[in-house]
């Protein structure tokens, strides 16, 4: 079974950083999905969402956005939700 839950990054990303420890701290299974040094990566996730901004993130293929989005889905107590 693949893993219904991607997350784009960088390396040098913060946000990416913070996103990714909020989901790890919940338990959330992901897969990462690295941008650095592949543009061909990057352009396939600007056309899925139209960001070219990381972290992007979908759960179930249902885009959700970036770090911000994520905590604030987690402070509304909506992420879990998302996730069932």
């Amino acid at each position: 079974m693949t893993n219904k839950n991607v997350i784009y990054t960088s390396y040098t990303c913060p946000h990416c950083y913070k996103a990714k420890s909020l989901l790890n701290s919940l338990g959330i299974k992901y897969k990462e999905i690295s941008v650095d040094l592949r543009p061909k990566v990057r352009q396939e996730m600007t056309y899925k969402c139209g960001k070219t901004s990381v972290p992007q993130i979908w759960f179930n293929k249902q885009h959700i956005g970036g770090c911000d989005d994520l905590h604030a889905l987690h402070e509304n107590g909506q992420l879990m939700e998302l996730l069932q």
